[in-house]
């Protein structure tokens, strides 16, 4: 099969990579679409030492199921369209964690295309069957691929507990700040957007979006006319943490959702003195991001800023570099 393989000396678009090995409790699914993110790009960075096969946000069609299952589990299974949560934990009752409902932070779990297990930038990816979510009809392709980066936005509602008098600044325009500027305006907050780019600000703002062009970092004042009670770090920036410390209020929250290869060093003074809480925060749950892209309550579609066949995915990986750019999707 075909499979965007990297590895030290780079990425490389493979044609006889071998098929996933059958796994009891697991499914091959056939992908059909998939989306670059911006951990692929710094995972090529040296974010998390990973080798082998990238990609984690996609959609595809079950063709086979291993292993003892049930009829209706097969049933609703196999030939369904599907996306899949990225973590595969041990599950086993020995393990503090997934005994515990944290299965995400399983010391043996593997994690699709970003540590010790193949990704979906190929014809064919794994996974368990617990794992998978049916995608529902009227759910296109183009937005299922976004399944994955809107459930971890809604995992800041699991997070933390926002009132409707707070103020939430999302710093960031990009992907990632996009949803999560739609999920929490799903919620009621008084939510605005700070970005360096127009465009991308744009897109926000035809959302119902509030927005405000971040010119100067060390000089930006917050547009709430005082620092926000929560903000959310979306930069993708190593710096980004550190700017979100000077928009949030005294005992305000910061989420910080940017996963970045390079290093930082952070003058941790300012969390200690203005008793700041931050909250990290990554994968979240599948089922509300499918309800709502369902519903049509999030529009993904407008963050689509190009499309490659599958053949192409070096050309795509190098677009996706590019400054500007939001998902970049593959086709296979």
């Amino acid at each position: 099969m075909r499979a965007l393989n990297y590895q030290d000396h780079g990425l490389v678009l493979e044609r006889d990579y071998p098929r996933p090995t059958p796994v009891e409790g697991e499914a091959l699914i056939r992908v059909t679409q998939a989306g670059i993110c911006n951990t692929d790009l710094e995972i090529v960075q040296g974010y998390m030492g990973f080798h082998g096969v990238l990609g984690h946000e996609f959609v595809g069609v079950v063709e086979e199921i291993y292993g003892e299952i049930t009829l209706d589990q097969y049933n609703a299974l196999y030939g369904k369209r599907v996306v899949g949560e990225i973590n595969a934990a041990c599950n086993r009752y020995t393990c503090y964690y997934c005994r515990n409902g944290m299965p995400t932070h399983c010391p043996q779990r593997t994690t699709l295309g970003i540590d010790k297990r193949d990704g979906a930038f190929a014809d064919y990816v794994q996974l368990p069957i617990e794992n998978l979510h049916v995608v529902p009809d009227t759910v296109s392709d183009d937005e299922a691929i976004f399944v994955e980066p809107l459930a971890a936005n809604f995992e800041i509602l699991e997070q933390v507990h926002l009132r409707p008098t707070e103020t939430v600044l999302v710093l960031g325009d990009g992907k990632m700040g996009q949803l999560a500027a739609q999920v929490l305006a799903l919620n009621g907050e008084k939510v605005i957007m700070v970005g360096k780019h127009k465009e991308k600000l744009a897109l926000a703002s035809q959302q119902g979006i509030n927005t405000c062009l971040l010119t100067d970092p060390e000089t930006f004042a917050s547009p709430f006319g005082r620092r926000a009670d929560v903000v959310i770090e979306c930069t993708g920036s190593e710096q980004g943490l550190q700017m979100a410390l000077r928009l949030v209020r005294p005992r305000g929250t910061v989420i910080l959702k940017s996963t970045v290869a390079a290093t930082s060093n952070l003058h941790l003074a300012p969390i200690v003195i203005d008793e700041i809480r931050v909250q990290g925060s990554r994968c979240g749950p599948f089922p509300p991001a499918l309800q709502a892209l369902k519903r049509k309550m999030v529009n993904v579609k407008p963050l689509i800023s190009a499309r490659y066949s599958f053949d192409q995915a070096l050309e795509a990986f190098e677009h996706a570099k590019q400054p500007g750019t939001l998902k970049v999707v593959l086709t296979m």
